[in-house]
């Protein structure tokens, strides 16, 4: 898969086009600006790992580590719902989903997950600083829940936007 390496922290070599997944953060950008960005998350104490296939050189690494607890409201119930409709799980928080109230499922979610964000960072050659999130629920390590949900009921949270991106790899890496 990825293999972690822990410089160098300022690679040179582009990518020469944005890959599909990819959300533009900023166009006119600089490779201080991605430099910027690994060099605080190496700070932070975040793991930065090369993709599969990229050498060193390659203006592009995961930024893996950061955590957000008490994120149950930012669950896509719509999605969760959806998924349910296919096979019923019992638990009580996904029951009352289906009954229309997300309420106890955010609840569980904020109890007992944090949602962890991994981001893929790059710069392509047309000077886009680019980002892939990678956001997932997942049990908390300091306080698991009491009632886990099941396994195979997909947890994703909502949709987020550029500035929510932002904010969130500032956030990933110590700078907001």
């Amino acid at each position: 898969m990825t293999q972690p390496t822990a410089r160098p922290l300022r690679p040179t070599q582009p990518l020469t086009a944005k890959p599909a997944g990819y959300l533009q953060l900023e166009s006119y950008s600089s490779l201080k600006q991605l430099w910027s960005y690994l060099e605080a998350a190496d700070r932070a104490g975040r793991r930065l790992t090369l993709q599969r296939g990229d050498t060193e050189q390659t203006c592009r690494r995961r930024i893996q580590g950061y955590h957000l607890p008490n994120a149950g409201g930012l669950v896509d119930a719509s999605r969760v719902e959806a998924a349910l409709a296919d096979g019923l799980a019992l638990h009580p928080a996904l029951i009352s989903l289906l009954s229309g109230d997300v309420g106890p499922l955010q609840v569980t979610l904020n109890e007992g997950y944090d949602l962890h964000c991994d981001f893929v960072l790059a710069l392509t050659s047309g000077r886009d600083l680019i980002v892939r999130p990678e956001l997932r629920y997942r049990p908390s390590e300091f306080t698991p829940p009491n009632l886990p949900l099941p396994a195979d009921v997909p947890l994703h949270p909502r949709r987020f936007g550029r500035d929510e991106l932002r904010l969130l790899l500032d956030r990933a890496c110590g700078l907001g």
